[in-house]
């Protein structure tokens, strides 16, 4: 029986090439080793960028406590009675008469308010937020110096995963077929935005900038 003339051809192979076998190796292992890093600053930028709407870095305390008064009427000694009775060990910056009837014992980041008539103490202030204070400090570079290496640093990995991540598949599938079109609707995202929002200039109600091009405002 003759073979027939429509007979299907199979599909053409993808060449491989030698040096994309380590380009896969040394994504995923950079992409192992940015995991830290990655999950500080997306959960820190996800808090700042709602910095508007809450602190992201600690929590607003209030708190009232009752003992039994009346409380000496000198601030100093009102100040040793209700630390001792809250069982604070914490140095005061300062305590004074804010009052007739009203003593403040002033820490770093809260403020005793006690009425020594009748033993009342309201606290208020801020209660750290132990994990995006500290993922905040590195973020926005507080530490400076020899963190501003490690950030470059990562950045340069995040580069590395967002360039070798174009050539990983061969095809179709890779930069030649889809990938093209997905990685230029990602790139479009911010070009859109800007053009859309206008801009710097129309988000601060600015003139345009000056010849120079550089931005007025002070570098953070």
């Amino acid at each position: 029986m003759a073979e027939s003339s429509s007979a299907q051809v199979p599909p053409r192979k993808a060449r491989r090439l030698p040096w994309r076998p380590w380009l896969r190796a040394l994504h995923r292992d950079a992409g192992y080793f940015g995991v830290g890093l990655t999950l500080v600053y997306a959960l820190s930028g996800l808090a700042v960028n709602h910095i508007a709407d809450w602190d992201p870095s600690f929590h607003q305390l209030q708190k009232t406590h009752v003992l039994a008064g009346p409380l000496p009427a000198e601030p100093e000694a009102t100040g040793k009675r209700v630390l001792g009775a809250l069982g604070i060990r914490e140095t005061p910056r300062e305590v004074y008469a804010a009052g007739e009837d009203a003593v403040d014992i002033v820490f770093d980041r809260r403020t005793l308010h006690v009425t020594p008539s009748t033993g009342k103490v309201l606290e208020e202030g801020q209660s750290p937020r132990w994990f995006l204070r500290a993922a905040n400090w590195l973020h926005l570079n507080r530490g400076k110096k020899a963190w501003t290496y490690v950030a470059d640093g990562y950045a340069l990995i995040l580069l590395y995963l967002a360039i070798s991540g174009l050539f990983m598949l061969p095809g179709r599938k890779g930069l030649l077929g889809r990938g093209a079109t997905i990685a230029l609707l990602g790139a479009a995202v911010p070009v859109v935005y800007v053009v859309w929002s206008g801009g710097p200039e129309a988000k601060n109600g600015s003139a345009p900038a000056s010849a120079s091009g550089a931005d007025s405002r002070p570098a953070h």
